[in-house]
Order: C-alpha cells, then sequence, then structure tokens
C-alpha cells in the first residue's frame, strides 16, 4: 500500500511547490513566509517545507536579514532555454531600438490559454516610469495585447466590435483605469506562416500617450512587429489564415 500512495503523495508535493513558484509571478517581488502562505493557499509548517525545499534547489532565495523569499538563480537559469526558443534573443536588440526611439517600454506578449502572458519587456533609457511596466498576466478577451491576439484568429467571434476595430486600425488600444489612467496600444506580430505568435504592446499615462503620440508611436510598433515576426517562434497562438492576412 506504501508503494502505491508514495506516488500521489510526491505528486501532491510537487503540485504544491508549483503553488508556491507561482506567487512570484509579477516584478520580482520578495515574499514574507505567512504573505507566501496566503497566496499559496497553504499552511505555514506546509509552506515553510516546500519554500526551504526551493531554496536549497535553487528555484527561491531567501535574504538573509529579512527572511523573506524571492525567485532565484537556478530557476531564470531553467528558464533561458525557453526564452531563447521562443526567439527573444533575436528579437532584443529589435525592441530595444524601439524602446529607445519611442522613449517608452516595449512588451512582447504570448497566448496562454485565455490570457496574453508577457514574456518580455525593453526598457527605454530615458522617460521610464513604473506606469510603462504591463502585467504579467492579462485576459485575451479585456487587454489590448489579448485582443491584438485574437482580432485575426479564425475562431474570433463574427461580430466582435472591439477586434473589428484592430483589425481596421491595426492596432489594439486599452484605457486601463487607475488613479492616473494608463492607456495601452498593442499590434500583432504575424509570423512567416501566416499565424499571430505575439502582441508587440506599449503602455503609458492617458495623458502622455494621447492621440498625437499614438499617431506617431503605432507605425514604428507595427514597423517593428514586422522585423521581429520572422523571428519569435512560440509554436502556437491564435492562427491567421491566408486570406485574412491579405486582407489587413
Amino acid at each position: 500500500m506504501a508503494a502505491i500512495d508514495e506516488p500521489r503523495s510526491g505528486a501532491r508535493a510537487v503540485d504544491r511547490a508549483i503553488q508556491v513558484l507561482n506567487c512570484f509571478e509579477g516584478d520580482d517581488p520578495e515574499l514574507a513566509l505567512i504573505e507566501l502562505a496566503q497566496l499559496a493557499g497553504l499552511p505555514v509548517s506546509t509552506t515553510h517545507r516546500l519554500a526551504q525545499a526551493l531554496v536549497r534547489g535553487g528555484m527561491l532565495e531567501q535574504d538573509p536579514a529579512t527572511d523573506r523569499y524571492r525567485i532565484g538563480h537556478g530557476l531564470a537559469s531553467l528558464a533561458r532555454p525557453a526564452l531563447t526558443r521562443l526567439g527573444l534573443d533575436s528579437v532584443a536588440p529589435h525592441l530595444y531600438a524601439l524602446a529607445a526611439g519611442i522613449r517608452i517600454t516595449v512588451s512582447v506578449s504570448v497566448a496562454d490559454d485565455s490570457d496574453a502572458v508577457t514574456v518580455f519587456q525593453a526598457r527605454p533609457p530615458v522617460y521610464f516610469c513604473h506606469h510603462q511596466v504591463p502585467r504579467p498576466r492579462r485576459s485575451l478577451h479585456t487587454s489590448a495585447a489579448g485582443h491584438a491576439l485574437l482580432a485575426y484568429s479564425p475562431t474570433r467571434a463574427a461580430a466582435d466590435l472591439d477586434l473589428d476595430r484592430v483589425r481596421h486600425t491595426g492596432f489594439a488600444s486599452e484605457l486601463i483605469e487607475t488613479d492616473d489612467p494608463i492607456r495601452a496600444l498593442a499590434v500583432p506580430i504575424v509570423g512567416p506562416h501566416r499565424q499571430v505568435h505575439g502582441a508587440l504592446a506599449v503602455q503609458a499615462r492617458s495623458a502622455r500617450l494621447n492621440s498625437e503620440l499614438i499617431r506617431a508611436v503605432v507605425p514604428a510598433m507595427r514597423i517593428a512587429a514586422g522585423r521581429i515576426a520572422p523571428l519569435l517562434q512560440t509554436g502556437g497562438g491564435p492562427g491567421l489564415s491566408e486570406a485574412e492576412f491579405r486582407s489587413r
């Protein structure tokens, strides 16, 4: 009986360890043990055992001064092949050049189930502010990046006015309501096989990213998207048919 239960127990431990790691999604947070347990939905004692195992494995680090946990270099090392496989090493110079030219952080998002997930950011050398950093995961159906990913998909709704607007203008726009509203823009990255591999996005305070700046920024984004399209390979994402591509 013990031999039968052991794999189940091991699988459960792996699932819980993944829960703990997923708590660190975002802008390099540092979490206390109690915060980590609350986010993971696990008992503090269980969270402590898992966190310490992840520290020993290099997946997490623990600050000796504060005892707070953060993502470890070992996890970054494991992620490196996946980022290379996406082609981000090749597209990075184009993204940094665009960010420097428009003076706004540029990000690349790809589709992951029902979300648009940010996989890379290129910050400009000047005029950077925290408003330019997108959330790591946004709904495909409510975000600018998501609309850019969905607009040319053959499975999109036939009468979706938001996606029709993206197809007509060539870009998606989103107003993020905060105390200081933020405007997000995104254009699709269409690969050589007529498939949307990702979305190229920017965001900034709407007071800065006004209609005049949008008219200047969007053409530069579309040019950059065309340059990086052959280099970015996601192996997935919403498909684009030949007829749809020609009708853009």
